[in-house]
């Protein structure tokens, strides 16, 4: 009786954490134009010191490429996410990645979805990993231009 009478308060923002340690920069820096203007949604990019990928939100994973140089997650908000791992990745065909996850898993924040040979990718392409938002949202706060670590550091605050 009293669960309906004291209905819990729902935010009407999320936060988002690195998926990646390294440096966050805004995504129109990623030498891509699929990226840098836009086209996909807004978000931030890291340029990473390791190969470990993981969850920024909590939720479900809704694409993980054959190639596993991306992952697509739909937070518990129902907001859609794409982590971007490097760039011209697609072309090494899953070579240098190890996905720890399958569609339809779900994640909570700081969950493995991927490690990625980082010195082998940095061989044959870019390893700038852009993360954006693929679905319509309010507002985005950013925090970038700064050292980020997986799981942890603040880097969106998603305006629902």
């Amino acid at each position: 009786m009293f669960k309906k009478l004291f209905k819990k308060e729902e935010s009407n923002e999320e936060v988002v954490v690195s998926p990646v340690t390294g440096e966050a920069v805004d995504v129109t820096e990623v030498p891509d134009p699929t990226f840098s203007e836009k086209m996909m949604g807004d978000g931030i990019a890291i340029k990473p010191s390791e190969g470990q990928v993981v969850a920024p939100v909590s939720g479900e994973v809704v694409n993980l490429f054959p190639t596993k140089h991306a992952v697509g997650i739909k937070s518990k908000a129902g907001v859609e996410y794409l982590i971007h791992i490097g760039l011209d990745t697609v072309m090494l065909d899953g070579e240098g990645f190890t996905a720890h996850v399958k569609q339809g898993d779900q994640v909570k924040v700081g969950d493995p979805l991927v490690t990625v040979d980082l010195d082998f990718v940095a061989e044959k392409a870019k390893t700038i990993t852009p993360l954006v938002i693929t679905s319509e949202v309010g507002s985005v706060e950013k925090d970038i231009n700064k050292s980020v670590v997986k799981g942890e550091t603040t880097i969106l605050t998603v305006q629902l």
